[in-house]
């Protein structure tokens, strides 16, 4: 499903630090909107913020867990994993994932959840 391969070659962009992949997957009036708050318009803020994260920040994992496809939108479930400013960190998350008719993502939403988890229930 070329989909899947689109936003694995989008996961793959980060760990490689590999700029010129953003363009062949996003298209060049993209909304992201990153899961903590930061949305950005356009392909240009895309990779001004691609840059800027990748001075301080190296990703370590992006790995796709799940992945639902209807229509032109798509839903995968992931974790990250990153050193940030010499702090590793990681979380689970989802994204929503539009795509325009040209096959490119016009629209992503991430979404946050803690990776570690706990049974308040479990003995």
């Amino acid at each position: 499903m070329w989909q899947k391969k689109s936003v694995e070659s989008y996961f793959q962009a980060w760990i490689e630090n590999d700029a010129d992949v953003l363009r062949t997957v996003l298209s060049d009036d993209i909304i992201y909107s990153e899961c903590y708050g930061p949305e950005y318009h356009g392909i240009e803020q895309v990779l001004k913020w691609f840059d800027d994260w990748n001075k301080t920040g190296t990703v370590l994992e992006w790995s796709m867990k799940r992945f639902v496809s209807e229509g032109n939108t798509i839903v995968a479930e992931w974790y990250f994993k990153c050193n940030y400013n010499n702090v590793i960190d990681g979380f689970d998350g989802v994204s929503m994932i539009v795509f325009d008719d040209n096959r490119k993502i016009k629209e992503l939403k991430e979404f946050q959840s803690k990776a570690e988890h706990y049974f308040p229930y479990e003995e």
